[in-house]
Formats: structure tokens, C-alpha cells, sequence
């Protein structure tokens, strides 16, 4: 056997049917559920328990975080938005018209996590032009990972039959 055959064999280009894909998408939902705008959320939690220094840091964070995204949107945002839709129709096009069950695997992924970063952009701005902080803050930080976490739940179940059903075409039923 070569090396190339042994790769392949261990990566499995039959995406839906490898168990490093759903490691991979579990992963993905658990880091961004867990980083709301790149603040780990259990400072969320912290500031909403303790306030005082706690509310100062979380303030602090994501004040940083919000200017660096904001930044980057403003500078480059057409240009990443363009990009991001054209990988998203490449995906689409390359794993549907063509079947090609590996870009199916990747939009599956991709796609709910530009919603993400859709959504990342939308509540930094809103954060930025409202000049949140305090309860404001902390409520708009809660609300957007709720909103993640949905949107992580509907991606895993609509994955997973999507996933069930190509395996069960692949392979045949038992």
C-alpha cells in the first residue's frame, strides 16, 4: 500500500461517514458557542455575577475586540464579504451539481459559520454605535451566544440527516 492510499484511507473523502468530520463539527459549535466576538463567555457569566473589576474587564475585552473587527470590516469588509460568497458558491455548486460529497461536508460547515461571522460583524457594530457596557453589554453578549448556540443546534441536526441519508445512499440500508 502507499502512502497515498494510506492517507486517503485514513481521511476518508466519504466525509459524512468519517469520524474526524463530526469531531471537526463539534468542535466548531463548541469554540463558537464558547468565544462570543473572541471573549470567552464565562467572563460574560463572571461580569453578570460579580460586576465592579469583572465588568471592567469584560468591557475592556470586548471594547478591544469590537475595534479590531469593526476595523477590519471597514477597511476590508466588501472585499472578505465578496470572497466569503464566492467560496460559499463554490462549495455549493461544486458539491451539488457535481455531487462531490466532500464540498457538501465542507459547505455544511462553512456556511453556518459565516452566519456566525455575519452575526459577529452586526453585534459589533451595534455594540460600537450604542456604546454598550454594564447590563447592556452583558444582556447583547447572552443574547448573541443564545442565538449561536440555536443556530449551532439547527446546523448539527440538519447535518447529521443530511449526513444519515448520504450514508444510507452510499452504502444501502442494512
Amino acid at each position: 500500500m502507499t502512502w497515498y492510499q494510506t492517507v486517503f484511507e485514513m481521511i476518508d473523502m466519504r466525509s459524512f461517514s468519517n469520524l474526524w468530520y463530526w469531531i471537526a463539527l463539534a468542535v466548531l459549535w463548541s469554540t463558537a458557542s464558547r468565544w462570543i466576538l473572541g471573549v470567552p463567555f464565562d467572563m460574560v457569566q463572571r461580569a453578570s455575577r460579580q460586576g465592579g473589576q469583572a465588568e471592567i474587564d469584560l468591557a475592556d475585552m470586548v471594547r478591544i475586540n469590537v475595534n479590531r473587527l469593526t476595523f477590519v470590516m471597514d477597511q476590508s469588509g466588501h472585499w472578505l464579504t465578496g470572497f466569503t460568497m464566492a467560496m460559499l458558491t463554490t462549495l455549493l455548486v461544486v458539491g451539488f451539481w457535481y455531487d462531490f460529497e466532500f464540498a457538501q461536508a465542507v459547505l455544511f460547515l462553512a456556511f453556518p459559520a459565516s452566519l456566525i461571522g455575519a452575526m459577529n460583524v452586526w453585534t459589533a457594530y451595534r455594540i460600537r454605535e450604542r456604546n454598550l457596557a454594564g447590563d447592556a453589554l452583558i444582556r447583547i453578549m447572552t443574547r448573541h451566544r443564545l442565538v449561536t448556540q440555536i443556530i449551532g443546534v439547527i446546523s448539527i441536526f440538519v447535518t447529521a440527516l443530511y449526513g444519515m441519508a448520504q450514508n444510507i445512499l452510499v452504502t444501502g440500508p442494512l
